[in-house]
């Protein structure tokens, strides 16, 4: 089995949008589009399934705000109640009021710091990792269509040429 690829590259960002919605009618499968900034709709021109990155920043929100609980009724209630200005100090329920502003700090602390950790581990972006950038200019005013090549080269670049690319390139994938 072959490991090729095309690159198809395209200077506007409209034009991209417009060749996604071709190469999808026809049925072929985009490996991937790499662009030098975020264009709306592109992942729901692409076919990608919605994330479910929110449910986990909602669930690290309740972690943070279960920390936030039990924190402070240990240290306040339990390990070393303290009268401070005449609050009553054995109920954790009685001084909440007081606490509300610990437990909002927290889970949007937990909530946020988690996401980040999710986020680079979801992406599979590492501290020292290298760039797997396929082309320079996709950072710059580029926009990249990866298609694999599965005995259809002439076709795809037909189509291709079709859409509006600006060059085409067959590239051996490792």
């Amino acid at each position: 089995m072959s490991n090729k690829v095309i690159h198809a590259l395209y200077n506007d960002d409209d034009i991209l949008m417009d060749a996604v919605k071709t190469v999808k009618e026809k049925h072929i499968h985009i490996e991937d589009v790499f662009t030098p900034f975020p264009v709306h709709g592109l992942d729901k021109a692409m076919g990608l399934p919605h994330t479910k990155l929110a449910i986990t920043a909602f669930l690290y929100g309740l972690t943070g705000l279960g920390f936030a609980i039990w924190m402070t009724n240990y240290m306040m209630i339990q390990d070393w109640p303290q009268d401070i200005g005449g609050k009553p100090n054995f109920s954790w329920f009685l001084n909440m009021p007081a606490f509300v502003p610990i437990m909002f700090e927290l889970t949007v602390f937990f909530a946020a710091h988690l996401m980040v950790i999710t986020f680079y581990m979801r992406s599979r972006i590492w501290p020292f990792k290298a760039a797997e950038n396929p082309d320079v200019r996709t950072t710059d005013d580029h926009f990249l269509m990866e298609i694999a090549i599965h005995d259809n080269e002439d076709e795809l670049k037909s189509l291709l040429n079709e859409t509006g690319a600006v060059e085409i390139n067959v590239i051996e994938k490792q």
